[in-house]
């Protein structure tokens, strides 16, 4: 029997209110129950009806809609309602995104490239990929709050650095293609020929990884000559030369003779190369290689349609400040123990803008945190074992290929096999008769087929090819699998083979059982803060709810198994997921034109430059290449504007945090001639909605230029304004950030462009032949195995669900500026005083007075259990405070009260006998061996360090080290797991 609730109990609460009338109470009770069953939008939006009413009352507004004209200027607001369907219910999403799966093929592929099918151990599958604490986690910045994934990262760094013997790596990239092409920047930025401009690419090198350096090339001027290696010359315009190691077609070559001849030329040597073969092959560092790249995708990462998957880079040590990404260093916290922090070009866009090295501000940490643990499962030995039988399977399979006198054209070669056939009809016929059996290969070319064995590959799959090969071409088979004399078997030449150990430190060593591999990663999880603790009130960062829903569909086969270049037919599932989503998205921002390839926000902005550009070129003004950009944006736009071949001039920004209409448009008349874009970013970098976007982009194209919206804060604007009717002809978007793909400790993202009509020809291209552009990105589609995240929140939440998340988002913003402003000065307001999804609040009165900077406070707050707001940025001296739309008002309350406590503590130390050195916010964070350490030389209490609120006891996260020591690090340089004890500080 069905109990009766009533409309006030704790069950019903989150239902909007509903009238109903006593006699018919059972029947609205049960429909009540059914929809509430049904309604996400009320599981994603944090605040209750009652609280939403609560929040207007303290704004002194009536309703969402009120705030809303408040907030958002008329003239921007759209005609009318979004064009999506209702919301489904999270079965129904699940359901339909089964139907899509139902229509995908996992064919076995080997056609590599660059993508393998890989076993990604159960423990990390569980523990790591479907663990929020790992991937609702944000970019290690509160390096004392990020002590477990720091480490993780450091394990990859060690892994990558000992693979490649190179002394120096980073902690991750977004691809393969990109990470060259990155290399390549590097490459020219450390030059000593100024004048050099060609780069020499191998023809052996990947496809598309050709196609993605092309790309990248031509804005900046850099000549690309493709060749065999063995043809390379080398004289004074050649900076740089690019090699696979093994190549895209399976041969291993020996490097060693063209890296002497490009050092003595003065030119870089870039390998992109297979960290599994490295397992077997000589490290790249020791034949003479100065960067290496490549992918750690088969280290435990499925194929995924193409990504996300973590890249990597390694150099020279006097490479290492120009190194793009990040990098994770070892330095100390206060009281001398080891801790580690991101070090030496952390957020360097922000502060080189123009002259940053690159635009990349995001990793791929979830990916490469799963690599690195892939790496400390199987340890040395595991991998070597691993690589041995792939590599033995590819040889046996050539072996029969040759008994059955097919042309095996690869001689050296680690897992990757290609035949020559003499008629293109026998190539296409053997390939449709793989096919038929279940498998993919790779067609090189009209005579020439490419199979690849991996992780998954088995001694059945090689007696069925040799079966179907003995078939299709009307041959015996010859060769038995058992009779194959398997140590006899040698083709990797004695001078490519390693000799030399790796990953030798004891974490790669000591946590092989899964008891041991399982208390590892909670050891390390407990030593990071994510949204499973509490709120994350990161201003442009937009920490919203990861649903569980959103996220169950990326680890079906169906989506995460399939090869990005396996034939279009067996997609059809993925591809029509994915083209939904580029419709939903078209309709949320009013673009005609979407891509989904830009696989990183910065990715993204520089897509959206390329396209501008080239559609001036497509009208005869190349010569265009001047792009504003106020002084208020984010530092990924200067660099993307440079990497995109322009011209960087700045614009002021008023008193009020808004773009200087008058000082954007001496500029633009200044340089109407050669005015290609602005860069704008909206609702603005400093928390408001500019009443001027019209006028702002009316400005720039009676100049001839372009405008490009950075959707950083797109938060703002779902359901209530459609930036292609107010101006913008192209924007990117954040989908790790308004469209809920969880942020993974720093990565993964993905960034696609939407563009107005006379954009469309200029988006990056998805398949080879297209009439477009080249790609930004390796795969057709990006990271597409997350899309389906982004795709299950627009259908769970619906038109109606979108426009209330973007309201509340408003609402929680503008409500905890006004319990803060009493307390803290709020840097920038609208005209009718109110904010948009987030606030500025400025600390920097307060230094003069107590002592206390940004930093203190952003420390103290992990005592009472938050992770700090954006520091000092846009603003220095700020916090940068955004709620999102997910936090409940009393999350809000709790946060408001630690700052208004904060700046209780911060009042104290206004005193002139107050101590401004020894006191509980310079003291802070305090970890627990602090609080029970015998000795306590502070002139405060141990309960006002560690708890200094009563609800702090209930859910007390405790820092594992003290204030980290930054300057400590900087001296000393460490960028692997230290096998030592930390050198002595020296005075």
């Amino acid at each position: 029997m069905t109990s009766m609730r009533t409309p006030n109990s704790p069950e019903s609460r989150r239902s909007f209110p509903q009238a109903y009338s006593e006699t018919s109470q059972t029947y609205r009770e049960i429909d009540l129950d059914i929809r509430t069953h049904r309604n996400f939008q009320s599981r994603h939006v944090g605040p209750s009806p009652a609280e939403v009413s609560e929040m207007l009352k303290a704004l002194k507004l009536t309703s969402l809609q009120a705030l809303v004209e408040e907030t958002v200027p008329a003239k921007i607001m759209s005609r009318g309602p979004l064009d999506l369907a209702e919301a489904l219910s999270e079965s129904e999403v699940l359901g339909k995104a089964r139907r899509y799966a139902g229509q995908n093929q996992v064919m076995k592929s080997f056609i590599g490239m660059g993508y393998y099918g890989t076993h990604t151990p159960s423990v990390i599958l569980r523990n790591i990929t479907e663990n929020p604490a790992w991937y609702t986690a944000y970019t290690p910045y509160q390096a004392e709050i990020s002590q477990g994934r720091l480490e993780a990262l450091l394990n990859f760094q060690t892994m990558v650095m000992d693979l490649t013997a190179m002394p120096v790596a980073n902690a991750s990239l977004l691809d393969e293609g990109t990470a060259v092409a990155e290399a390549i920047h590097l490459s020219q930025s450390v030059t000593k020929n100024q004048n050099a401009t060609r780069v020499l690419i191998s023809e052996d090198c990947l496809p598309q990884t050709i196609e993605v350096i092309r790309r990248r090339a031509e804005p900046l001027g850099i000549d690309i000559v493709i060749q065999n290696h063995r043809d390379f010359a080398f004289d004074d315009r050649v900076f740089a030369v690019v090699v696979q190691y093994p190549g895209a077609n399976g041969e291993i070559n020996d490097f060693t003779e063209l890296a002497s001849r490009a050092h003595a030329a003065q030119a870089s040597v870039i390998c992109a190369a297979d960290l599994l073969a490295l397992t077997m092959l000589k490290a790249p560092g020791d034949w003479g290689a100065d960067i290496v790249v490549g992918s750690t995708q088969r280290f435990g990462v499925p194929m995924g349609f193409g990504g996300p998957h973590a890249a990597y880079m390694a150099t020279r040590d006097e490479f290492k400040r120009n190194l793009p990404g990040r990098l994770v260093g070892v330095s100390i916290d206060a009281n001398g123990n080891p801790a580690l922090r991101l070090a030496l070009q952390t957020r360097e866009q922000h502060i080189r803008r123009e002259r940053a090295t690159s635009n990349i501000c995001t990793a791929q940490v979830l990916l490469a945190v799963m690599a690195s643990m892939y790496g400390v499962y199987h340890g040395p030995e595991g991998l070597k074992k691993i690589a041995g039988r792939t590599h033995r399977l590819a040889m046996i399979f050539a072996e029969g290929l040759k008994k059955i006198s097919l042309n095996v054209t690869t001689q050296n070669f680690f897992d990757t096999v290609t035949i020559e056939l003499k008629a293109d009809e026998a190539a296409s016929a053997l390939k449709r008769a793989v096919n038929d059996y279940g498998s993919n290969l790779r067609a090189i070319s009209a005579t020439q087929l490419g199979i690849s064995f991996d992780e998954t590959s088995t001694r059945t799959d090689v007696e069925n090819l040799w079966t179907v090969f003995a078939k299709a071409t009307g041959r015996a088979l010859l060769l038995d699998f058992d009779n194959v004399d398997k140590e006899s078997l040698e083709i990797i030449p004695a001078s490519l083979r390693r000799q030399t150990e790796f990953m030798k430190h004891p974490v790669f060593n000591s946590y092989h059982s899964e008891t041991e591999m399982l208390r590892y990663m909670y050891r390390l999880q407990a030593k990071d803060f994510s949204l499973v603790h509490s709120m994350i009130p990161l201003g442009s960062c937009t920490m919203k709810l990861n649903a569980s829903t959103e996220m169950i569909p990326i680890t079906w086969p169906e989506f995460n198994q399939l090869h990005p270049y396996q034939p279009r037919e067996q997609t059809r599932g993925s591809l029509a997921m994915i083209h939904e989503l580029e419709g939903f998205l078209r309709e949320i921002t009013g673009f005609d034109a979407i891509s989904l390839q830009p696989n990183a926000g910065s990715a993204g902005e520089y897509a959206g430059l390329l396209a501008i550009r080239d559609y001036h070129h497509s009208r005869k003004q190349g010569h265009r290449n001047i792009c504003l950009i106020p002084t208020s944006a984010h530092g990924t736009n200067p660099a993307s504007a440079v990497m995109a071949g322009m011209t960087v001039v700045g614009v002021k920004c008023d008193d009020q945090g808004n773009v200087d209409v008058p000082d954007l448009r001496a500029r633009a008349i200044e340089h109407a001639d050669k005015l290609a874009a602005l860069m704008v970013t909206y609702p603005s970098t400093h928390g408001v909605f500019e009443e001027s976007i019209k006028e702002i982009s009316e400005i720039v194209h009676a100049q001839g230029g372009q405008v490009y919206m950075d959707g950083a804060n797109f938060n703002a604007l779902v359901g209530l304004c459609r930036p292609g009717e107010f101006g913008p002809d192209v924007c990117h978007l954040n989908l790790h950030k308004t469209f809920c793909i969880p942020h993974g400790g720093g990565g993964p993202g993905v960034g696609p462009i939407g563009v107005k009509a006379h954009l469309t020809d200029f988006l990056p291209t998805e398949k080879p032949g297209d009439h477009r552009p080249g790609p930004v990105a390796s795969a057709p589609y990006g990271s597409a195995s997350i899309l389906p995240i982004s795709w299950a929140y627009i259908s769970l939440m619906g038109r109606d669900g979108l426009k209330a998340a973007t309201e509340v988002a408003i609402l929680n913003a503008n409500y905890m500026a006004a319990r803060l402003e009493g307390h803290y000065p709020i840097l920038y307001k609208g005209r009718h005083g109110r904010v948009a999804h987030e606030c500025i609040i400025d600390l920097r009165p307060l230094k003069a007075a107590s002592g206390v900077d940004v930093e203190d406070v952003a420390k103290r707050l992990q005592d009472y259990g938050f992770h700090a707001p954006t520091m000092s940025w846009p603003v220095p001296g700020t916090l940068m405070i955004e709620p999102t739309e997910s936090e409940s008002k009393a999350e809000l309350d709790r946060f408001c009260e630690a700052m208004i406590a904060i700046r209780e503590e911060i009042r104290e130390l206004e005193s002139p006998t107050a101590n401004r050195e020894n006191n509980v916010l310079k003291r802070a964070p305090h970890t627990v061996m602090e609080i029970v350490s015998d000795s306590w030389d502070r002139p405060y209490s141990r309960e006002k360090a560690a708890f200094p609120k009563p609800w702090v006891r209930e859910r007390k996260f405790w820092p594992s080290v003290a204030r980290i020591n930054n300057p400590y690090g900087d001296r000393h340089f460490i960028c692997s797991c230290p096998a030592v004890e930390l050198p002595p500080e020296k005075n």
